[in-house]
């Protein structure tokens, strides 16, 4: 595939998401695919210490949750040293649905709803606010792509930017990023595609992989979640068809793979549902997750 398209396709992304962003009532603002209730609870804010838990090194979530949040200053994630290290997003989604003093961040596509996402700065995490600009926390996914694609890779690609594709990642709750998108004329194929990567995108990746298969039966799409930084390896190494990434590729590992923006997606700071906390303030996220705020009565 050629870098050319590549940009074309990056290009259309921006636009894209400018042009939402300068429309409140912009299509495909639907928060369907998001079963988590962001609205809150009845119940009392715990007191206490506040259960900090994060994402490992290497996550795309942790990568682009300390960029948007100022954990990370002057090169130097300071995301707070006592925190618990989950890794994967089930993980993450695991620990605080188990414990009521606990506080972590996922992909806002992933909410369950044995969690709860806090609204941010008072804008509740859904798609419509991202789309609108008013909810801060959102982030990219891309795709890590051989110089060189097999007619079959292409031929999925070609699915992901068309009508049925951008229709089933709104439907799962992201943001589309392709302006007009046309209706797929593809199929007819067979063979074996292997995908890695983010744990993030692996949920959203199985969806698009399912629909695609459901016009080309003969396909077999092995889709693996091993971290951002391991599906960006593997594809340089040429060891899969596609890396699935949840930050935007180095100018490193642009050297030697292809970037493709396949959505845009909120981060949600997430509660157990019991949790009280009816807002949450970016500045207060940063010193929670710094350890600079460590109880939940301190939080205003």
């Amino acid at each position: 595939m050629k870098k050319v398209l590549i940009l074309a396709i990056l290009v259309l992304g921006l636009v894209a998401l400018a042009a939402c962003n300068n429309d409140d009532d912009a299509s495909g603002s639907s928060d369907s695919g998001t079963a988590a209730d962001t609205s809150t609870p009845t119940t009392s804010v715990p007191s206490g210490a506040i259960h900090v838990i994060t994402r490992e090194d290497g996550s795309g979530t942790r990568d682009a949750f300390v960029n948007v949040t100022g954990i990370y200053q002057d090169g130097v994630d300071h995301t707070w040293t006592e925190a618990l290290v989950e890794t994967g997003t089930g993980s993450i989604i695991t620990s605080v649905a188990g414990n009521p003093a606990a506080m972590g961040y996922i992909s806002l596509g992933a909410l369950r709803d044995d969690v709860r996402a806090v609204p941010v700065d008072g804008v509740e995490a859904t798609v419509a606010n991202v789309l609108n600009g008013t909810y801060t926390l959102f982030r990219s996914f891309y795709l890590a792509l051989p110089n060189e694609l097999s007619g079959l890779a292409q031929d999925f690609l070609d699915f992901i930017v068309s009508e049925e594709g951008q229709a089933e990642i709104q439907r799962r709750g992201f943001i589309t990023v392709v302006e007009n998108p046309v209706a797929y004329t593809g199929g007819g194929l067979s063979g074996t595609l292997v995908i890695e990567g983010s744990t993030s995108v692996a949920p959203l990746m199985g969806y698009v992989v399912a629909a695609y298969r459901e016009l080309n039966p003969g396909v077999t799409i092995d889709v693996h979640s091993t971290g951002s930084g391991a599906g960006i390896t593997a594809a340089i190494e040429g060891r899969v068809d596609i890396g699935m990434t949840s930050r935007a590729l180095r100018e490193t590992e642009l050297a030697s793979v292809d970037g493709f923006l396949m959505n845009h997606d909120g981060l949600a700071v997430i509660v157990h549902p019991s949790n009280g906390l009816a807002n949450i303030t970016t500045e207060a996220i940063r010193d929670i997750f710094m350890g600079e705020l460590t109880r939940w009565e301190n939080i205003d």
